[in-house]
């Protein structure tokens, strides 16, 4: 029996990147899925793609900084299957520039969406998570959330608080057998790092005890023992996965 099997997983951001892969390794470990992403024809597209593989999947669209779009989710979630297992906090943007010149508004954006999205999403999942007695809960951060960055005070900021609300959940509801726990990416290949000049990626990779980028899938593979039976002893904990970039 896969360690997922009959579980449902609800994963914000899941449509795209490293929200994608994760998507697709609790899927290879028998969970249902549903999918949460901004734009509805984005979620259907990936639903579909899932789909035609033969995975249970259903497509949300939602604005995570927004609360009672994470309560909706939910609720469409208990509707089809009947329970939530896993929560995976994923959907996160970027607005990057020098403090001096960053703007309130691009403040404020990456603050509800990284910050306040796994806050809206936590508080809605929670309800039947404690009724079941059950959960595994996955935040994702970042290395920049524990080591900050010089033009992502605002994303630095946001991660930061994500490792505070991890920490936090995990003692208020460890009673009730469910674990929170969050993964620290470093410099993982996706869309968002393929747009950074070759200096900064060249800079990165230096920092990097193993030498080169990591994937969507090394992140996944994180995510997969935290929402499977292995870690049913881990919570309040925040793993790295940068290839020793951070240490």
């Amino acid at each position: 029996m896969s360690q997922l099997e009959n579980r449902v997983a609800l994963v914000t951001g899941g449509a795209r990147g490293i929200g994608r892969a994760i998507c697709e390794r609790l899927a290879k470990d028998g969970a249902k899925l549903a999918i949460v992403d901004i734009m509805q024809e984005t979620a259907d597209k990936t639903v579909a793609e899932f789909r035609a593989q033969g995975i249970d999947a259903i497509a949300i669209a939602a604005n995570v900084a927004k609360y009672e779009d994470a309560e909706a989710s939910i609720k469409t979630v208990m509707d089809k299957y009947g329970r939530l297992d896993i929560l995976v906090n994923c959907a996160g943007i970027t607005k990057d520039n020098l403090l001096m010149r960053m703007s309130e508004s691009d403040w404020d954006a990456v603050i509800a969406v990284n910050l306040k999205g796994t806050y809206n999403f936590i508080k809605a999942a929670i309800r039947p998570m404690m009724k079941a007695r059950y959960g595994k809960i996955v935040n994702i951060s970042s290395v920049v959330g524990r080591a900050g960055n010089a033009g992502q005070v605002n994303y630095s900021a946001s991660k930061a608080g994500v490792i505070g609300v991890t920490k936090s959940v995990a003692k208020e509801l460890g009673s009730r057998n469910i674990m929170v726990n969050a993964v620290a990416p470093g410099y993982i290949m996706t869309d968002m790092t393929e747009n950074l000049p070759d200096e900064a990626k060249k800079f990165f990779l230096e920092l990097i005890p193993l030498k080169r980028g990591g994937k969507p899938q090394d992140v996944a593979n994180v995510v997969a023992f935290l929402c499977g039976p292995d870690s049913d002893y881990v919570t309040g904990q925040v793993i790295n996965c940068c290839g020793g970039f951070l240490m």
